[in-house]
């Protein structure tokens, strides 16, 4: 990418994940790109894009581009914490019944941010879930029968709002957890609007108390690299 203005967005998951790309682009002088906070979920981002006005405006704009950041979690372990994924492609299966669905990201978008990051980032099937993956043999078992390498809860609702728009979609994510160990179940923290509930994530937490170790310590890594990764995307 020649300037930082090719982006004219990044969308990122709200709270922490939204706080480190801020940090991140802060660190680039006179940046145009506007940061916009999602919530978490399926669901939740279906009712809350159409709704949301500077995207409305940005649709506006001739030919925009959109940078979908933030975390995942790895189905294999080809990818560990801290390491930067760009998406190919994302599926989704709202349940068993139901066939498989695919969008895929912008391949010339996709093809430039590698470009600019000056090293190799792989590119990967992502899995979007209507909950969060905590069991590490579900994890691996997604892996096996649906080829993705990576999950999120929001990618596929993404590429589906901008799917009949002129903007060009890529999503970057940094791997916050790997597919060999269990998190905690924090699916009880996560609401219907796709904000989280602070008590509940404790709760279930306290619940697993080394999980939960296991847990800040490669978000906490993963935040970092998103950081420093947002600074060097946007820089000219």
């Amino acid at each position: 990418m020649s300037h930082q203005t090719s982006i004219q967005a990044i969308l990122v998951c709200q709270s922490v994940e939204f706080q480190a790309v801020c940090r991140g682009l802060r660190r680039v002088p006179n940046s145009t790109t506007s940061v916009i906070p999602i919530p978490v979920g399926t669901n939740a981002n279906s009712r809350y894009l159409p709704q949301n006005q500077y995207l409305q405006e940005l649709l506006n704009h001739p030919q925009p581009r959109v940078l979908v950041m933030g975390l995942c979690g790895s189905l294999t372990k080809r990818y560990g914490v801290g390491e930067v994924v760009l998406y190919q492609n994302n599926i989704y299966q709202e349940n068993a019944n139901t066939s498989l669905q695919q969008r895929s990201c912008d391949r010339t978008f996709t093809s430039q941010l590698q470009s600019h990051l000056q090293k190799k980032v792989p590119l990967v099937t992502a899995l979007t879930s209507d909950r969060a993956i905590c069991s590490a043999d579900e994890k691996r078992h997604l892996h096996q029968t649906l080829g993705a390498e990576v999950v999120d809860m929001e990618g596929f609702a993404v590429l589906e709002f901008f799917e009949q728009t002129r903007a060009s979609v890529a999503m970057l994510r940094v791997v916050s957890d790997g597919c060999d160990r269990d998190i905690p179940n924090l699916n009880s923290g996560l609401s219907s609007d796709g904000s989280l509930q602070p008590l509940a994530l404790a709760v279930a937490m306290l619940k697993q108390p080394i999980a939960a170790t296991r847990l800040i310590r490669g978000s906490l890594q993963a935040l970092k690299v998103l950081e420093q990764v947002t600074t060097l995307l946007l820089q000219n």
